[in-house]
């Protein structure tokens, strides 16, 4: 299951994260894990700072490009956003820690997860954002891929809170 979302500005983009969020299926058995790719300026941090207020996260949502990962604990859930640009190679990632995150009632967020290789799991949704160029209008385009039966429901319900595809 996939969908596109136009989002020519970043109240597009928030209102996708808020989408996100208020869809999530947590469960007790399975981490929720969301990746996201695209190219610098793309819209991922800012989608995930809306993803996570809405969840109820207070603080700042500051880009994890330096620390490599943030975590932000909820009521019943941790967050856990991880963004690995700077990531020179895939066997760092076990330094990092990620696989103590892997356990249910977490939800992890990750930029750039085609530094990882083959080191992360299959996540639930695979998000791709784009920035459109003049020709075909401004803004971005973020292309959201289903990779498990959870993902699948949760881009139904998306799709039901935010009727934006395309």
């Amino acid at each position: 299951m996939r969908g596109v979302w136009l989002l020519p500005s970043a109240r597009e983009t928030e209102e996708l994260g808020a989408a996100l969020a208020g869809s999530c299926p947590l469960d007790s058995h399975a981490p929720r894990l969301i990746y996201l790719s695209g190219p610098l300026g793309a819209g991922k941090t800012t989608l995930v700072a809306a993803l996570l207020h809405a969840l109820g996260v207070q603080e700042a949502v500051r880009s994890p490009s330096y620390a490599l990962i943030e975590t932000y604990a909820l009521p019943g859930l941790q967050a856990v956003h991880v963004d690995l640009y700077r990531l020179q190679a895939a066997d760092e990632l076990e330094q990092l820690g990620i696989r103590d995150y892997l356990n249910p009632r977490t939800l992890l967020l990750v930029e750039w997860p085609g530094r990882a290789g083959r080191a992360l799991p299959k996540p639930d949704l695979d998000l791709q954002l784009d920035l459109m160029t003049e020709g075909t209008g401004a803004g971005r385009r973020c292309r959201i891929e289903a990779c498990s039966p959870a993902g699948e429901a949760w881009l139904a319900l998306v799709e039901r809170a935010l009727p934006r595809g395309v």
